[in-house]
């Protein structure tokens, strides 16, 4: 009996034995457990970074220097945030094929993957505009007449009442709207491309630059119809005036000499 008493256990002793297993297990857990989803994001945005300071080295540096600090062939790139990048690069204006008054849109290059990966560098150098979602360039929730209002106040001196773009001076011009992807356009709004202006949020909101693009859709869209006819490019006064002059006068001159020729024509007979 005093064996049998000696071998009997502590009545807590079941409960130490499942404590121990229980922290063994969550030690355990936390060891070979998956990241979570912030580590994760954090390892997946290092990876883009480091791809895209490749890519850069390959096709940017020559001209914005290894940093991106800039040369005397390319601006510095230190702060102007993703959107710049995506734009410049999706549009294809970059890498710039020479130097010039205006790089002109062209061919895209890079995917967008590798666009993003850039991005994604060019932001790690220094705080700027990040890439716009659907949400913010999207047609919900667009008022396209204030749009239209907005438009002509502060882009029809350059790009045409309708977006389809005009010349300025020394050899630069305001390129057409028509056709451009809306991210785009919300990007060059934000960022100020090239001879264009800046609109930040402080000068035209979020939903400014959503009622902007949504006009620009409207009339320039496939389904649009012109109704005053022959719109002759939608260029307004300059093209109707030319074809006034042109077509309208060279017509009154037609009919003038024809005019004339039959008047001597009826005086010999």
């Amino acid at each position: 009996m005093k064996k049998l008493s000696a071998r009997r256990r502590h009545p807590l002793a079941a409960l130490v034995v499942l404590l121990l297993a229980l922290a063994c297990t969550g030690g355990l857990y936390a060891v070979f457990a998956p990241a979570s989803k912030a580590q994760a994001d954090e390892t997946a945005q290092s990876l883009a970074i480091d791809e895209g300071k490749k890519l850069f080295a390959v096709g940017c540096a020559s001209c914005h220097g290894t940093g991106g600090q800039g040369s005397s062939d390319g601006p510095s790139l230190v702060g102007v945030g993703a959107a710049a990048v995506d734009f410049q690069v999706g549009t294809g204006r970059m890498p710039a094929q020479q130097p010039g008054a205006q790089i002109p849109r062209k061919k895209v290059i890079y995917t967008q993957a590798e666009i993003d990966q850039l991005a994604a560098y060019i932001s790690s150098l220094g705080a700027g505009p990040s890439i716009p979602t659907e949400a913010q360039y999207g047609p919900d929730g667009a008022d396209i007449a204030k749009g239209g209002e907005l438009f002509r106040d502060n882009c029809t001196q350059c790009h045409n009442f309708t977006g389809k773009g005009g010349a300025l001076t020394h050899g630069k011009y305001a390129p057409s709207l028509e056709g451009v992807d809306p991210k785009h356009i919300y990007e060059a709004m934000q960022t100020g491309p090239q001879n264009m202006p800046s609109f930040p949020d402080t000068t035209l909101s979020e939903q400014n630059k959503k009622d902007i693009i949504a006009y620009l859709n409207a009339v320039n869209g496939d389904d649009t119809v012109s109704p005053g006819g022959l719109e002759l490019g939608g260029l307004g006064p300059v093209s109707e005036g030319l074809f006034a002059w042109i077509f309208g006068l060279g017509a009154l001159i037609a009919v003038a000499v024809w005019v004339a020729a039959r008047t001597a024509k009826a005086k010999k007979s």
